[in-house]
């Protein structure tokens, strides 16, 4: 919104009215004097008419450790959910940046900045996310194979996009995925016939879950974090069709 309209709406007053304060320099923005009318404003800018505060709310970027047996949402009647982790005093202005399964771990982000939010998610971006992944049976070579191909899921018929695979162990793995359909590494490895154990998310893009927080912790990100997240960009590889 301009910072005109802004002001004439929250103030109750006149365009004229708005100009005349701005020439006298009695509206502040962001702490500096603002003079230009038809600034955009956002949710997140500090505005003051007069040194009356009319908006000062912060945004607020979180990093949980999600614990097992934990739903991914704001409320639920039957589970507990990953909010009620939450002791933030704006926790009611929260959401969810994506989900984790009710046993899935890992790293899970919330904000109230809803323009963040919807950039990671955009599926164009394409943002990676790895999973640490172990299995009931062996993992052989030919998961990175077909993974990397593509699986076929013959519900949606579709072919999920190349993911990459990186074997730790006879029974885990590290998996990367550029998307995130219902249940998918659980149903990649369904195609093997190999249950998931046990599921956890590392990283999302080039933001890793801090190893410092147990589950069910959780920390603000620094500038840095979000704004790694915000401008990152897409791999090089395209989808298989």
């Amino acid at each position: 919104m301009r910072l005109d309209r802004y002001l004439e709406s929250r103030l109750g007053c006149s365009a004229r009215s708005v100009r005349l304060m701005l020439a006298a320099r009695r509206i502040r923005l962001n702490g500096a004097p603002a003079t230009d009318a038809r600034q955009q404003v956002s949710h997140f800018c500090r505005i003051e008419a007069d040194n009356e505060v009319l908006q000062a709310r912060e945004p607020v970027y979180l990093m949980l450790h999600k614990p097992r047996g934990c739903v991914s949402a704001t409320r639920d009647d039957k589970h507990p959910s990953v909010l009620g982790l939450v002791d933030h005093p704006q926790r009611e202005e929260l959401h969810l940046v994506g989900r984790l399964d009710f046993n899935t771990t890992g790293l899970l982000l919330l904000t109230n900045d809803s323009s963040w939010s919807s950039a990671i998610m955009l599926p164009e971006r394409r943002i990676p996310k790895t999973y640490r992944v172990e299995t009931r049976d062996e993992i052989t070579p030919e998961y990175a194979e077909r993974f990397r191909a593509g699986i076929y899921f013959r519900h949606e018929n579709l072919r999920t996009r190349p993911a990459t695979l990186e074997v730790l162990g006879p029974r885990l793995a590290l998996l990367t995925l550029c998307e995130g359909r219902y249940h998918q590494v659980k149903r990649m490895f369904g195609s093997f016939r190999n249950p998931v154990l046990a599921l956890h998310r590392e990283s999302v893009g080039p933001l890793r879950l801090d190893e410092s927080l147990a589950p069910g912790q959780y920390r603000e990100l620094d500038a840095a974090e979000v704004a790694c997240l915000r401008g990152h960009a897409p791999p090089d590889t395209e989808p298989v069709t």
